[in-house]
C-alpha cells in the first residue's frame, strides 16, 4: 500500500471519526443479484462503489438506507454507485419486500456462497452496517463499521474522487 492510499484510509478514518476496518485489496467479488444473476465488482470499474453491508432487521441500516439512495440516485450516471449487499439469509421474496416497502432504489445482490456473519471478501465483518469504498480501479480504499450519510460519502468523494 502506497503512502497515498494510507493517506486516504487515515482521513476517512478522522473524517468519520469511527472505527476504519483494516483494508484489503480488491478481488473481482462475485454476487448474485435478486433474480439470481451472477455480477462481479469489475462490472462497476471505472466508478466509485460503495459496498454496504446490511440486513432488514439492523436499525442502523434502515437509517442509512435512505441517504445511501440519495447519494447513489446524485452520483449513479456519472461518477459513482451504491452497491447494497444483503447479509442474512432469508428469502429473496421478503428482501424484495423490503425494498419496495423503503422504496430502494440502488442495486441490491446477495453474497454468492455460504454467508458465515464474521466475514466479507473485503475482510473480517465487525458489525452492521459495513461499508467498504472501492475506487474506480477496483481497489478498496476504506472501510468503515457503522452508518454512513450522504454527507459523509460526498465530502469522500471530494477528497478523494480524483483516485483512479
Amino acid at each position: 500500500m502506497n503512502y497515498l492510499r494510507l493517506g486516504v484510509v487515515a482521513t476517512w478514518m478522522l473524517v468519520i471519526s469511527v472505527l476504519v476496518l483494516p483494508v484489503q485489496a480488491a478481488t473481482d467479488v462475485e454476487f448474485k443479484t435478486m433474480d439470481g444473476q451472477t455480477v462481479k465488482l469489475s462490472d462497476y470499474r471505472g466508478k466509485w462503489v460503495v459496498v454496504n453491508y446490511w440486513a432488514t432487521w439492523c436499525p442502523p441500516c434502515l437509517v442509512e438506507m435512505p441517504e445511501l439512495s440519495f447519494f447513489h440516485e446524485a452520483h449513479k450516471d456519472k461518477d459513482a454507485i451504491v452497491l447494497g449487499v444483503n447479509y442474512e439469509q432469508v428469502s429473496v421474496d421478503k428482501v424484495q419486500t423490503f425494498l419496495d416497502e423503503q422504496m430502494i432504489k440502488f442495486p441490491v445482490v446477495r453474497p454468492k456462497g455460504v454467508i458465515d456473519n464474521k466475514t466479507t471478501p473485503f475482510g473480517p465483518l465487525r458489525g452492521l452496517p459495513t461499508s467498504y469504498m472501492v475506487s474506480p480501479s477496483g481497489e478498496v480504499i476504506a472501510a468503515r463499521t457503522g452508518g454512513v450519510d450522504q454527507q459523509m460519502l460526498e465530502d469522500f468523494l471530494k477528497k478523494y474522487g480524483h483516485l483512479k
